[in-house]
């Protein structure tokens, strides 16, 4: 069974797509972008700024999915600039420690004007 993951303390999603999708033990989350769900805007012009509520908004999903962090086992992430690459590397860094596989590529243009975004696998606890 699939199960579709929401959660109010992530940002809703900006079209026909879901925060996240469980399927088994797995957990496939959709891109998160730098926006806070609070504000419904992106908080930050830098790119630490942004990644730092990017791994937030990853989080809260992980969380409501049942899963967190150190479960991750992959991730792929956008980046608008690959001379951000460093510093993106000093946030992402704190919150992947569990060091996941990973894909980083630049994307000329990223939704509502981000500098990044990230999107993961992970595992969960089964809960069909």
């Amino acid at each position: 069974m699939i199960r579709t993951v929401h959660t109010d303390n992530a940002p809703a999603a900006l079209g026909p797509y879901s925060q996240a999708k469980a399927v088994c033990r797995l957990v496939f989350t959709s891109g998160q972008i730098a926006i806070d769900p609070a504000e419904g805007k992106i908080v930050s012009d830098t790119i630490e700024g942004q990644t730092e509520q990017v791994c937030k908004n990853l989080g809260e999903v992980l969380k409501a999915a049942g899963t967190d962090f150190d479960r991750v086992i992959k991730t792929t992430c956008f980046l608008k600039n690959m001379g951000d690459f460093a510093a993106f590397n000093a946030v992402y860094g704190k919150y992947f420690t569990s060091k996941p596989a990973r894909s980083c590529v630049a994307a000329a243009d990223l939704p509502a004007g981000a500098l990044v975004e990230v999107e993961v696998i992970a595992e969960a606890a089964d809960k069909e």
